[in-house]
């Protein structure tokens, strides 16, 4: 039984989408036509795999980052919808490696597309996206966007080989937790923001910008996700409480208890994360030591300090709505409450 973890303080108001789903709405119903041309073939297998993942893939918020950022650039053609498309691939991509390697049941509350197809065919239609996304970023023809997309797939591998290497792994400081966050979630984020003003042909600075802002945003979003995943709130997100305490994964509130804890209390993570050996009641008492040392709380203070930074990294942006809306969406990040 997870605990509920107040994550939106004092607010009368609760943060959410509304603003940002409201800007984007007709672009991204071109994004989702797009998407679904795309990963069409003649082997049936990959469109009905590739659009069961698809379909459960969340609120499309990589995508969204991309539409957003281009618009409020100023940006008035159509490049910029075909790159979302190709952000939300290279997206799911990730999804159907992640729930292989995680040995997922469910995604968002459906039967994760390994349960149903197996790991290799999940594997070898992952690739089919990210080749995909490959075609898509040459028919758009800048070498500057195909720099930042496909360097930010070679930063998401890395980082999805860090995770592996630091799973199980009590000895894991926080900086080495920051840097696969940064590479597994933010990277996708940041290089999403960026390319808005790329398409855009704004200045340096106007890339830099979003980029600082996506890649805080996306750290901002995984440390409350990991929260979460400790929380009673995990529940309504299809999952349930713990996944990450039994698969072993070392996330912040982890590394906060076990460094505040007493060799007693790191014995316990010892044998529950590092060997697996976990009995009936281990992870109420898991939630017992982070309550105990306020890791799940001053995890969320990290996540309030990066939202900050992409907070700030907005002020060069004239005010409007798409500017409004992305500071919402920091808040949403941050006070998800799902």
């Amino acid at each position: 039984m997870g605990i509920v973890v107040n994550l939106d303080g004092n607010r009368d108001k609760k943060p959410s989408l509304d603003g940002l789903n409201e800007l984007v709405a007709d672009d991204l119903k071109a994004v989702n036509a797009l998407i679904v041309q795309h990963m069409e073939s003649s082997v049936q297998m990959i469109p009905q795999l590739a659009g069961h993942i698809i379909a459960a893939g969340g609120k499309r918020l990589r995508p969204m980052l991309t539409l957003a950022s281009a618009r409020m650039c100023g940006y008035t053609g159509e490049r910029h919808l075909a790159l979302a498309a190709t952000v939300e691939f290279i997206h799911t991509a990730t999804l159907l490696h992640d729930d292989v390697v995680d040995e997922s049941d469910l995604r968002r509350g459906l039967a994760s597309a390994n349960a149903v197809w197996g790991n290799k065919a999940s594997v070898l239609v992952g690739d089919y996206l990210f080749s995909r996304s490959f075609q898509l970023m040459v028919m758009d023809g800048s070498l500057e966007i195909l720099d930042i997309l496909s360097g930010a797939s070679a930063v998401i591998a890395e980082g999805e080989v860090m995770q592996l290497m630091t799973t199980n792994d009590t000895e894991t400081g926080e900086t080495a937790y920051l840097d696969v966050i940064r590479a597994k979630t933010a990277q996708l984020f940041a290089a999403a923001c960026r390319i808005g003003a790329v398409v855009a042909e704004r200045p340096p600075v106007e890339e830099e910008a979003l980029e600082t802002y996506g890649m805080n945003l996306g750290i901002a979003f995984q440390l409350i996700d990991d929260v979460l995943d400790y929380s009673a709130k995990q529940a309504t997100l299809g999952k349930t409480v713990g996944d990450d305490f039994r698969e072993g994964k070392i996330s912040l509130p982890v590394i906060l208890a076990f460094r505040r804890g007493d060799d007693d209390e790191r014995k316990f993570w010892r044998r529950t994360l590092e060997d697996l050996d976990q009995h009936e009641g281990d992870l109420e008492h898991a939630i017992h030591l982070m309550e105990k040392h306020q890791a799940l709380e001053d995890s969320v203070e990290r996540a309030r300090h990066y939202g900050a930074i992409a907070h700030d990294a907005l002020g060069i942006f004239a005010n409007g709505p798409h500017k409004s809306a992305f500071n919402d969406l920091v808040d949403f990040c941050i006070h998800r409450a799902y």
